[in-house]
């Protein structure tokens, strides 16, 4: 399977939008977020050759405008997409969903997208001393997983904490994603990252709103094993 960055904040090269928010194709047909502008997200998957009739799920993780806004020209241009959204989302992004022909799956627990592909379901996450509803998806391989995140409101170890619940067995080969470090201190992103590490976490790409303090402190802890997730790559996995 093939996992491709389809928008972020930095990229392979400068024919690819990049911004603020996250997408990222799982597969041939599961949409992870859809970025801060459909303008930008359509630009990258031309760029990248995907065909935007292949897509027949999305997965948001969660409901804030950097991550949903390319959605919307998305069920415009093929209605009766998919789209697995937490309970604890607005009423506003469920009825435009519905309002744009999308097929709104709500996944308060662990849920199956495919044979190898989950969500976690809605984990509780704080974002400006209000409560937050996030999911991260999950794709299982024979002996390991890897785990994709949208901007880890919830913390990223508390994803984590659940996903090894459902996976007790399984090696964590990768976690890649927003980690929302931006404004923890440098003592606190430390503890992080050991934690992680001691948790069995192999390889890490954090990105969009991890912050670039929070980012070179994981790339001091992990090495060769920190990914720089760019726009345009590909993971074969």
């Amino acid at each position: 399977m093939e996992l491709k960055i389809i928008f972020d904040k930095d990229s392979v090269n400068m024919k690819f939008s990049t911004g603020w928010g996250f997408s990222c194709l799982v597969g041939k047909h599961i949409l992870f977020d859809t970025g801060e502008k459909a303008e930008y997200l359509f630009n990258n998957l031309i760029g990248m050759d995907i065909d935007t009739a292949d897509i027949k799920t999305v997965v948001i993780s969660h409901h804030h405008w950097d991550h949903t806004n390319g959605l919307w020209e998305l069920l415009k241009k093929k209605s009766g997409i998919k789209v697995y959204a937490c309970p604890n989302f607005s009423s506003e992004f469920k009825d435009k969903v519905r309002e744009f022909q999308g097929k709104l799956i709500e996944t308060e627990k662990f849920t199956k997208l495919s044979d190898n592909v989950f969500v976690t379901g809605e984990i509780a996450g704080n974002y400006k001393d209000s409560y937050i509803a996030e999911q991260a998806l999950v794709v299982e391989n024979k002996d390991d997983i890897i785990v994709i995140t949208g901007c880890s409101h919830p913390g990223i170890l508390r994803i984590m904490e659940k996903v090894n619940e459902k996976f007790p067995k399984k090696r964590i080969k990768l976690v890649f994603g927003g980690f929302h470090l931006m404004d923890k201190d440098k003592r606190e992103v430390n503890i992080i990252a050991e934690k992680l590490k001691n948790m069995g976490v192999e390889k890490v790409g954090p990105t969009h709103c991890t912050g670039y303090d929070a980012q070179m402190i994981f790339k001091e802890y992990y090495g060769r094993k920190f990914i720089s997730v760019k726009v345009g790559q590909i993971y074969n996995v």
